[in-house]
């Protein structure tokens, strides 16, 4: 397997076809490893469906991903080093924070399990949580900290990320950005998709969406900001449904 520490992930003219609806058409993008790359879109936008094909559980139709130089798919060992964050936290309810981290950290054949657990406790700041409390008895906020916490345990070069910010209070968003700019400085490939234009002001590349093509792909060093990522998305979907734009719309069902 590739050492894709340092390397960035790839599309060519990615496409996918549900049922006769084409969900995604000739994407292109590159997402750089140090960079936070933020994909916006209106509901059916493809978002989703292109979320699915980076974290390998969605097989295009047409196009290839590619990492480090190599194919990047459902077969790939590279996919061992993809941590991802979606709207489920990913835990087992009936355990605790720190029985939910070992069970990850053994599961990938890490050597101190019980180390890794309590070092990721501590850095997103569940230390204090009740020992013996299972997750499901956690907030919405602890739970999302905790999704972090195992999405990180096995130190992936890559963290996928689906409306991070769903749920969260504002001190809960600005612990997001905290720690989305630490896995930027860090070198990870980090790629969030949201509606959610606050939480995407963090984003030093903006992706927008619409109707399953890119309709823009810029970068900006040090980062967008929240006036300039709504006034872009906004003049890059007008004419699509407004409500996205405050992050009302959660879901996105079929793409």
């Amino acid at each position: 397997m590739s050492d894709v520490g340092a390397a960035a992930l790839r599309l060519s003219k990615v496409g996918k076809i549900y049922d006769g609806r084409r969900a995604l058409r000739d994407v292109s993008a590159s997402f750089e490893p140090g960079r936070i790359a933020a994909v916006l879109g209106p509901n059916g936008a493809g978002k989703s469906t292109l979320l699915g094909i980076l974290s390998t559980l969605t097989a295009p139709s047409a196009g290839e991903v590619r990492w480090g130089g190599e194919p990047l798919g459902r077969g790939s060992p590279l996919r061992a080093r993809i941590g991802y964050v979606g709207h489920e936290p990913g835990v087992y309810g009936d355990l605790t924070a720190t029985e939910n981290l070992t069970l990850f950290a053994s599961l990938y054949g890490l050597g101190d399990p019980a180390g890794r657990a309590a070092a990721l406790l501590g850095r997103v700041g569940l230390s204090d949580a009740a020992a013996d409390a299972p997750a499901r008895t956690f907030s919405r906020g602890m739970l999302q900290r905790l999704a972090l916490a195992r999405a990180l345990v096995h130190d992936p070069a890559l963290l996928l990320f689906d409306e991070p910010a769903a749920a969260l209070d504002p001190a809960g968003a600005d612990w997001l950005a905290t720690e989305l700019a630490a896995e930027r400085t860090a070198g990870r490939v980090v790629v969030l998709v949201t509606h959610d234009l606050t939480a995407a002001a963090v984003a030093d590349q903006v992706v927008i969406l619409r109707r399953g093509r890119v309709v823009f792909d810029e970068t900006r060093a040090g980062g967008f900001g929240a006036e300039a990522v709504r006034a872009t998305y906004e003049a890059k979907t007008r004419g699509e449904t407004r409500g996205e734009t405050r992050g009302e719309t959660r879901g996105e069902p079929g793409v």
